[in-house]
């Protein structure tokens, strides 16, 4: 099976793939942005020190990854970087499973995790720009 054939269904359901979790960071990125105390105030509220990188990395990482994501440059290296920022911040955010809200937050970041490992695996897929590099 030819999977650089840009019209093989497998190539538009990557791109769709991956236009779906970037959006998530996009927003995530703009969003925190657009309410930049009270992102600060939750980073504290769970004992993080410094709030305001907190706040900086977060929207460089979310905003800045998502976009690189959303254009399909480098995504193996930055679906590595979401894996490993959103795995992270499960574990730090979303810890109290006594809480059925944050476990479902916890599953919910571990299943973008997944989907993150599958851009890792088998690449951006022919509507991207790695795409356009290859060809």
């Amino acid at each position: 099976m030819n999977h650089s054939n840009a019209s093989n269904p497998t190539n538009a359901f990557a791109f769709v793939g991956r236009l779906l979790i970037a959006a998530l960071f996009i927003m995530g990125g703009l969003g925190k942005l657009a309410a930049p105390e009270a992102t600060q105030g939750y980073i504290a509220s769970v004992g993080l020190p410094a709030p305001l990188l907190g706040l900086a990395v977060a929207v460089i990482v979310e905003a800045g990854g998502g976009l690189l994501l959303l254009v399909g440059y480098r995504a193996r290296l930055v679906s590595l970087v979401l894996a490993a920022f959103t795995l992270i911040l499960a574990a730090i955010f979303h810890r109290n499973f006594a809480d059925q809200n944050q476990m479902i937050h916890f599953l919910k970041n571990i299943a973008i995790v997944g989907g993150l490992l599958q851009i890792a695996a088998f690449g951006a897929g022919s509507f991207s720009l790695d795409g356009r590099r290859k060809a």
